[in-house]
């Protein structure tokens, strides 16, 4: 394993360290659980905090969809919840985040080069699943020299990670926090996401996924993608409060971007496809459509085997997974002898709740994990 790092300091925020590593070789490959296998795998992951002496303070976070490592610090996705005297304390944990396998922000993943060819892996990168997801995670633990985490935390796809985890290794998780997550998607969920991926793969410089190093992106494609996903993780109601029907100017009906609303989904559209890789929404989506863990009839025993407390929590404003799922989890989880809290907190802005501070939910967090 190799490993470079740099460290950067966030003002009034947690202290970062950036690192990257190569976690599989040709000597070591990553076998994928459909069987294909990975010679290089290289993830980008950032550490805050102190680990203590006994090594037992480590919180891993996984990320969302569109995630990366950057969870904590200056500009971090989910700084409300990680640094300082919050929830996931970095005064008192050793707090990791990874970009996941498959991602596009420093692990690989579609859009990286193919040591076999030297060219991009395009569509020919292999279809990953949650397990494999967890697999990286995994190695990485090793690379560390961690054993058991006091936690593994995520919310939305971060969850459902945590969740995998559980299943696969549950030796390593003392406990998990799973956050609007879901281990079933709905026909629902399943649609709003090919229609995403079919709007990327018809954009004429999606070049049939072979865009990288071209100097063309499916930047249209994708921020179409972007904004009707960013429809469903926001409530009808928190919509309606920040624009109603205003309009950007008055005047008479016209073709084109005229409410603000409009304005808006434009914008998130605009500043995702600056940030992220069609390949990879592709990839990371499909891991979710095909995740169903308890489809095994032993998972959720297996999760409670090793005496992993669970939380699980949703918001009663989201509607793409909405608290059925949350619900689903737990009572899986319970049914087979698992310590599981399942708890829907009440907040108006819908799944995007997990990355804000509705009342009562970082409260929540903390106490799971201060519990002794």
């Amino acid at each position: 394993m190799t490993a470079e790092q740099t460290t950067a300091t966030h003002v009034s925020h947690a202290s970062s360290t950036a690192q990257r590593v190569v976690l599989s070789s040709p000597g070591d490959p990553l076998v994928l659980e459909h069987g294909a296998r990975l010679d290089r795998v290289e993830v980008a992951y950032e550490t805050w905090g102190e680990l203590s002496p006994a090594r037992d303070n480590a919180v891993f976070v996984c990320h969302a969809l569109t995630g990366d490592a950057h969870a904590a610090g200056d500009g971090g996705w989910w700084e409300s919840l990680i640094g300082p005297g919050r929830p996931v304390d970095t005064d008192r944990y050793f707090v990791v985040c990874p970009n996941l396998l498959g991602g596009c922000r420093g692990t690989t993943g579609p859009s990286s080069t193919d040591p076999a060819t030297g060219r991009p892996w395009g569509l020919d990168f292999p279809l990953v699943t949650m397990s494999d997801l967890v697999a990286v995670h995994r190695r990485l633990l090793d690379h560390l020299g961690l054993t058991r985490l006091h936690a593994a935390v995520g919310g939305s796809l971060g969850g459902m990670q945590v969740l995998q985890w559980a299943i696969d290794d549950p030796t390593a998780l003392s406990r998990a926090v799973v956050v609007a997550g879901s281990s079933q998607l709905s026909a629902q969920n399943i649609a709003f996401s090919a229609v995403a991926r079919d709007a990327i793969v018809r954009d004429p410089d999606f070049l049939g996924g072979a865009y990288v190093g071209t100097g063309r992106r499916p930047d249209r494609g994708l921020a179409v993608a972007r904004r009707m996903a960013h429809i469903t993780y926001v409530s009808a109601e928190s919509l309606e409060a920040k624009f109603g029907r205003d309009r950007l100017a008055a005047g008479p009906p016209r073709h084109g971007t005229d409410f603000q609303v409009e304005a808006y989904l434009d914008h998130q559209g605009e500043v995702f496809v600056e940030r992220f890789d069609a390949l990879s929404y592709l990839y990371l989506t499909r891991v979710m459509d095909y995740f169903d863990p308890f489809a095994d009839p032993a998972a959720a025993r297996r999760a409670g085997s090793a005496g992993t407390r669970f939380l699980v929590v949703s918001f009663d404003s989201d509607w793409r997974f909405p608290t059925s799922q949350s619900r689903r989890i737990h009572e899986h989880l319970s049914a087979a002898g698992a310590a599981s809290r399942h708890v829907e907190i009440a907040s108006p802005w819908g799944h995007d709740s997990f990355l804000l501070r509705p009342p009562g939910y970082h409260e929540l967090v903390a106490e799971h994990l201060d519990a002794p």
